[in-house]
């Protein structure tokens, strides 16, 4: 399998140096450095070692400094009860279903993978004939399943698994396997394996929808305020030359980058889904400015 992204260079950090280059390009750099997602290094070397064979003679100091992250990511949702959306009002909820509603446009049955406590879930239920929301947090499954019996949504049944142990859990195909904020989440080589292995589970009019991919063009531009309706340039530099200095310790600690994951180039999505034989269309999230849906399906 080809490499999706190239390691990242060291000397890339020399972009930083803040007080040499002056305010300007201090804030140029914060946003390329925010937009670097770790994944780079950990697909690189993910990669390598599958296509050389010796997968599962990874030293213990490969999996405790490379793979670190996504041990982080277990252990942030461990114990969560909520899906992170912008609010948790029923209303704004129904809103954003509505609109994923309308962009995963018809199927019988559909597959929501990192469903979390279930908010969109419970809206997709009576659009389908069969659903299934998987998640790898027990904590959410619990709440989701709160929220199921309060709709009364009996065609909905939850798995617990991952991106990996998802598909033994299956027993017939699908229509609709979508995910809402969870790309972010995963490596390019991760996504590539999730399309691979959705490929076979997929119906042969299906589709593969990833909702609220983070942007890296745009996302760095949300993190330092610049959408906010009371930014001001004191204000955005100030975040910028913080996003510089979380970002070079992130990088020395190996760990992510950023809490919300990390951003993917949806042009490095759409060759992932030719690569896999889809085509992908690209559209911008209506209630996240920083985010966009990659919709994948067979031409």
């Amino acid at each position: 399998m080809g490499k999706i992204t190239e390691r990242t260079d060291n000397s890339k950090l020399a972009d930083f140096r803040v007080h040499n280059r002056g305010i300007e390009k201090a804030i140029l750099g914060g946003m390329r450095g925010m937009a670097m997602g770790h994944e780079k290094k950990v697909s690189g070397i993910y990669e390598k070692n599958r296509s050389g064979g010796y997968e599962q003679n990874i030293s213990e100091g490969y999996e405790k400094n490379v793979l670190r992250p996504k041990n982080v990511w277990e252990e942030f949702f461990a114990d969560k009860r909520s899906g992170g959306h912008r609010s948790s009002a029923e209303e704004f909820l129904s809103m954003e279903a509505r609109e994923k509603l309308f962009h995963l446009n018809g199927g019988k049955t559909i597959l929501d993978f990192g469903c979390g406590a279930g908010e969109l879930l419970v809206y997709y239920a009576p659009e389908y004939e069969k659903t299934i929301g998987v998640d790898f947090s027990p904590s959410m499954l619990e709440e989701a399943g709160k929220r199921i019996r309060e709709r009364n949504c009996k065609n909905t049944i939850l798995i617990l698994a991952d991106d990996k142990t998802v598909w033994d859990r299956l027993d017939s195909p699908l229509d609709r396997i979508t995910a809402a904020g969870v790309f972010q989440y995963l490596t390019y080589q991760e996504i590539d394996d999730f399309i691979f292995n959705a490929s076979k589970y997929l119906n042969k009019d299906g589709k593969i929808v990833l909702f609220d991919m983070l942007d890296p063009r745009l996302y760095p531009l949300w993190k330092i305020g610049l959408f906010s309706q009371d930014n001001s340039c004191k204000k955005i530099v100030s975040k910028a030359i913080c996003g510089v200095r979380n970002t070079i310790s992130s990088s020395i600690k190996r760990r992510p980058r950023d809490i919300l994951g990390y951003s993917h180039h949806p042009g490095k999505i759409k060759k992932i889904a030719n690569k896999n034989g889809f085509e992908m269309i690209c559209v911008q999230s209506m209630y996240y400015e920083y985010k966009y849906h990659a919709i994948i399906f067979r031409s």
